[in-house]
């Protein structure tokens, strides 16, 4: 397998409230952010030209206000292929603008995975960072938040130079209180291809629903 197949893997960035990004995965975000832990599972499906297959994550992320820190685990293994990528990392979310009495929500994120050898493919690191902007519904006993992320991917395998890409993600977070789920549609420009893959997942939020 080549390692465009992984590359094209590489694609998570904060989780509801911001969680680790893991490859495989689409970049997760949830500008509004919120206070408490928020425990996510994910699962996505990546494209044709990522290799297809299934990847499954497991996240946990902390909420402070306008901070939220998170950490987590994926892992991929792609069609044809016969090892999974493994995946862990950490990412941060500082919400900009936005807040109880604000509908609209705008942050900046921070990511970064590591990934070990597998289908002959070079251990790879991770680093992706821009923003998000998001917008609540007022919709009675819900929190609707869709929300477009712009993010700049750095990937750099070991033993060779370093490249990078831009993608943006379309997505949403739908709140019952504690209990919630989340889905995106992810797209990346990169080595002069289009890739894209569909993730969603459930998680709950250990906090009071305070709309923080």
């Amino acid at each position: 397998m080549k390692p465009l197949m992984l590359v094209a893997a590489l694609l998570g960035l904060a989780a509801t409230s911001a969680a680790a990004q893991g490859f495989g995965m689409p970049v997760w975000n949830s500008p509004k952010g919120g206070t408490g832990i928020t425990i996510s599972g994910d699962v996505a499906m990546p494209g044709e030209d990522y290799g297809k297959g299934t990847a499954f994550g497991a996240r946990g992320a902390v909420g402070l206000g306008n901070l939220t820190l998170g950490v987590g685990f994926t892992t991929w293994k792609p069609d044809g292929g016969t090892d999974s990528y493994a995946s862990y990392g950490a990412t941060g979310a500082f919400r900009v603008i936005g807040g109880s009495l604000m509908p609209v929500a705008v942050n900046l994120q921070l990511g970064l995975a590591r990934v070990g050898e597998a289908n002959l493919d070079p251990a790879a690191t991770r680093i992706a960072a821009g923003a998000g902007v998001s917008a609540a519904l007022p919709t009675p006993g819900l929190r609707i938040e869709p929300y477009l992320a712009l993010t700049n991917r750095w990937t750099k395998y070991e033993g060779l130079d370093a490249e990078s890409g831009l993608g943006w993600t379309i997505g949403a977070n739908v709140d019952f209180g504690m209990l919630g789920f989340h889905v995106a549609y992810d797209s990346e420009d990169f080595f002069g291809q289009t890739i894209n893959t569909i993730g969603l997942g459930a998680h709950v939020a250990l906090r009071a629903p305070i709309g923080m």
